[in-house]
């Protein structure tokens, strides 16, 4: 039996809409994955490129113009701007009915494409318990019944996978009584640069230690209203089931708090390792972490793993859009020697029209709301008024302390480990003692309501 897919309406009315406007629509689906069942609550059309012709020569030309690659960097983006909970559950296309063939095996391809591009940028282990189904839909277009569909899923864990039917279902607003976990981190991650890293390895430094720093969230304590819980208990206690899951109601709200491990086991053997260092850089700032989870029965691990990745995604996307920004407006030939603060971008939550699970973005101080608006238009076809934006939370920086140059000493720049161990040989009467100092990230937590 295959997977089955419960979808809001309004999922069904904004592909019923596309298919009047072109022959021929590709996009991404967004919902949640759980044990039994996945949930769609968005579905985006890809949007037309900059230089996108609109003359149409026929089938095959309407067929090649699926640009892989583009529809990859629209995934990227999307996946951005969810909360923890969401991710990108697949594609869809609306299409003829003889291209039905062509379609499945470009389908295919898509769905393969976009699971590996976002696995490449994820920061976080996927377990064993993670669904690693994705869908792929197809819609005709040339029928007076648009919801002529045809439903399959893949295995993106296995290469070779076939395609499986699915049911599609559609619900009438089955996320608006979702169940949310809200929590503030604090986070002060130092990141040491080599003396021998070039400028432009800033990124894969940043990426390392934030690498490093993921893991320690993945393995924290959560508390869920001040309180640990089993893994595998209920995260509503005493809930009330009706025929699709817990009675609806006004969603309910959980306040969290990170826990991170201090110490190491006693039977474990840590080690250190000596590095040359002369720059360094600290990511401050406090991150507002937001995770919404399905009403049917859910349990705590499938909270607490939501809340602990929208932490980790929502720090790693922020260097990343920091270095993009940097990247266009750099100064060709320059080179700072001085120490520079960057402010990391904002988070700005807005509504999904029928749902009660947000979507974001992120704002650098020197953008209005109106940029925001647009990006919310372009990338997932949400217009989004003014006074619906949210910004939850303060500015975080980044201090990037540069790798320091010595001019007269051009050994400093060659030194090696041969020579640093030739030296201690010819001075075996005299102790050095290295002190490495490695900051690991420290939090503070505190929570407040919106």
């Amino acid at each position: 039996m295959g997977r089955s897919y419960f979808v809001e309406e309004t999922v069904g009315q904004y592909l019923s809409e596309l298919t009047k406007s072109k022959p021929l629509v590709t996009g991404l689906l967004v919902g949640q994955c759980a044990p039994q069942r996945d949930y769609v609550i968005l579905a985006i059309q890809t949007p037309p490129k900059y230089e996108e012709s609109k003359s149409s020569t026929g089938y095959s030309s309407e067929l090649s113009s699926i640009d892989e690659e583009w529809t990859t960097a629209h995934a990227n983006q999307v996946s951005r701007m969810l909360p923890g909970g969401l991710l990108v559950l697949g594609v869809f296309t609306i299409a003829v009915p003889e291209l039905s063939k062509e379609i499945q095996n470009i389908l295919r391809k898509l769905v393969f494409s976009v699971e590996k591009a976002l696995a490449r940028k994820r920061l976080w282990s996927i377990s064993e318990e993670d669904v690693s189904d994705r869908v792929a839909l197809h819609l005709c277009s040339a029928t007076k019944n648009w919801e002529r569909i045809l439903c399959r899923t893949y295995d993106v864990q296995d290469p070779k996978s076939t395609a499986k039917p699915a049911d599609w279902k559609y619900q009438n607003s089955p996320s608006t009584s979702w169940l949310s976990l809200e929590c503030t981190v604090n986070a002060n991650i130092h990141i040491p640069l080599l003396a021998t890293s070039a400028c432009h390895e800033l990124e894969k430094n940043i990426r390392n230690g934030v690498t490093r720093w993921a893991k320690q969230i993945e393995e924290a304590v959560i508390l869920i209203n001040g309180q640990v819980k089993e893994e595998d208990a209920d995260l509503v206690d005493g809930q009330k089931k009706s025929g699709r899951g817990i009675t609806p109601s006004a969603t309910q709200s959980f306040n969290a708090r990170v826990l991170t491990k201090l110490s190491q086991k006693s039977n474990s053997r840590s080690t250190a390792t000596v590095q040359i260092c002369s720059g360094s850089i600290n990511l401050k700032g406090a991150l507002k972490c937001k995770a919404y989870i399905h009403n049917n029965k859910p349990k705590v691990k499938d909270a607490v793993k939501a809340l602990k990745r929208d932490v980790i995604n929502t720090l790693s996307d922020r260097c990343e859009i920091l270095f993009e920004d940097l990247l266009m407006n750099e100064t060709p030939g320059k080179k700072s020697l001085e120490r520079e603060y960057h402010a990391l971008p904002c988070r700005v939550f807005a509504p999904i029209a029928g749902s009660c699970v947000p979507v974001c973005d992120y704002k650098f101080g020197d953008e209005t709301f109106g940029e925001i608006q647009e990006r919310f238009l372009e990338m997932l076809d949400q217009a989004v008024q003014a006074e619906d934006l949210h910004t939850v939370e303060e500015m975080s920086t980044v201090e990037v302390i540069p790798p320091k140059e010595f001019p007269d000493d051009i050994q400093h720049k060659h030194l090696t480990k041969q020579t640093l161990l030739l030296k201690l040989h010819q001075n075996i009467g005299v102790v050095i003692a290295v002190a490495v100092a490695v900051s690991a990230a420290a939090f503070s937590f505190n929570y407040f309501s919106d």
